[in-house]
């Protein structure tokens, strides 16, 4: 019966874990990858971890695919407005199958910060909390992906478009994040934990910097307004929802609230994150 259960584990965050988890020597008898589609999964079904079919959205499937599980990573869903619900469904069905911990990947500052992807993920925290079960709740800062992905558009215009007023953004790559969550769920923990999560805190001057370093090609930091910002995403074609959501995260970030001093991240993987240039470079390569 495996002792760790991961749920959305063919998603990008779901693969990392599992992988980094393996390859800290856990048996793969010991994994089970809870999955919507196992076709998706053949890969790790040849590494010998165990595939259990499950959805968020149907309630039904969820206790076989905690059953027997000691421990549970709950990756937090990726459908805006229906993450309470589906993380709620997964929680009671740890509760009713007996799971000794639930870690869940929640966001840097849930209990404080106003970013508007926050609210579904304090909520999740609130239902742990009340759920009786011991929890590690690791709140992950931005992804160093959600920059370096965009290097193309940064190449291609020379410019980075931001509304962060000067202020840091505490990123890391997703394999530093799941690396720290597989050591969070093989971790043994007294009581409850909660981690605040980020690497090395830069500006988009220094991303701008660091791109231009690693490439070769000179690129800039373009600050604006949080309104500004929306409209020139709209110039170059998101629709007005998206744009105003995006110039909303890059106004979260100006106030502060994407930016961590905490070394929870390093402590936790037993290395310093990756930095910005390291982390440009692979994406580069």
């Amino acid at each position: 019966m495996p002792t760790y259960a991961v749920t959305g584990a063919t998603g990008r965050l779901g693969r990392l874990v599992i992988a980094h988890l393996l390859d800290a020597g856990v048996p793969a008898a010991e994994i089970a990858a809870v999955v919507r589609s196992p076709q998706k999964a053949a890969d790790l079904a040849a590494r010998g971890v165990e595939i259990r079919q499950a959805d968020y959205d149907d309630p039904s499937t969820l206790p076989g695919a905690v059953a027997g599980v000691r421990r549970l990573l709950l990756i937090s869903g990726d459908t805006p407005g229906q993450r309470v619900p589906q993380h709620t469904a997964v929680i009671e069905a740890a509760r009713l199958a007996g799971v000794e911990r639930v870690v869940y990947t929640s966001i840097l500052k849930a209990d404080t910060t106003t970013n508007p992807l926050a609210s579904e993920h304090k909520a999740t925290e609130e239902v742990l909390a009340a759920s009786g079960l011991s929890y590690t709740v690791l709140r992950n800062g931005w992804y160093t992906e959600n920059y370096t992905d965009q290097l193309p558009q940064y190449l291609s215009s020379g410019t980075i478009l931001g509304a962060t007023g000067g202020s840091k953004v505490s990123a890391a790559p997703r394999t530093d994040y799941a690396a720290a969550a597989a050591a969070a769920l093989t971790r043994d923990e007294d009581g409850n934990a909660v981690y605040e999560l980020g690497g090395t805190a830069f500006t988009f001057d220094e991303l701008a910097d660091a791109v231009t370093e690693v490439t070769g090609t000179t690129v800039v930091h373009r600050d604006m307004s949080t309104a500004d910002l929306a409209s020139a995403l709209q110039n170059v074609g998101l629709d007005a929802g998206t744009a105003g959501f995006v110039a909303a995260l890059d106004h979260s970030i100006a106030i502060g609230e994407l930016a961590t001093e905490s070394d929870d991240l390093g402590r936790l993987i037993g290395r310093p994150p990756t930095g910005l240039r390291d982390a440009v470079r692979a994406a580069r390569a």
